[in-house]
């Protein structure tokens, strides 16, 4: 077995934790992406133009390749290991900022969070009142929060 999984250290070990669930949340960004996006509910919507469709595909196509960047960095052989840590931290969360800066934009532009073709919001009862919330916007919440724990976990080990 590899002296990387056999440091004597903790804390070493609990960066390579953290470098081993940031690169997991790395791919899975990726792939969840592709999944979520290039199916009739974004890229092949039947209702949405020809351009919205090429703007969503580039999206999703650059956010894989940006997982792949990003899986590498964290693993590839080198100097700067908890340098490139921060990078990938920094990397995965731009998507993010981008999701929280249309989010806050969309009036702007006249965007939805949802549309009837697509993945319908979570609906709920609270305080006798109907409430829904969009599924995006808890995911983007759950991946900053994890990934803000990752970095804790890297920097405090």
């Amino acid at each position: 077995m590899s002296t990387l999984f056999t440091q004597a250290d903790p804390g070493m070990n609990l960066q390579l934790t953290a470098r081993i669930l940031l690169a997991a949340f790395c791919a899975v960004q990726g792939l969840a992406t592709i999944i979520l996006d290039l199916n009739r509910t974004h890229a092949a919507h039947p209702q949405w133009l020809g351009h919205a469709r090429f703007h969503v595909v580039w999206q999703t196509l650059t956010a894989a390749v940006l997982a792949i960047i990003e899986v590498s960095l964290l693993w590839s052989a080198g100097p700067l290991l908890s340098e490139r840590f921060y990078l990938v931290a920094i990397l995965a969360s731009a998507p993010m900022a981008g999701f929280f800066g249309a989010l806050a934009s969309r009036r702007i532009y006249g965007g939805t969070l949802s549309d009837p073709g697509g993945i319908p919001p979570v609906r709920f009862e609270f305080a006798g009142r109907e409430r829904q919330i969009d599924m995006n916007l808890v995911a983007e919440i759950a991946g900053i929060i994890t990934v803000a724990l990752l970095v804790a976990l890297y920097r405090f080990a």
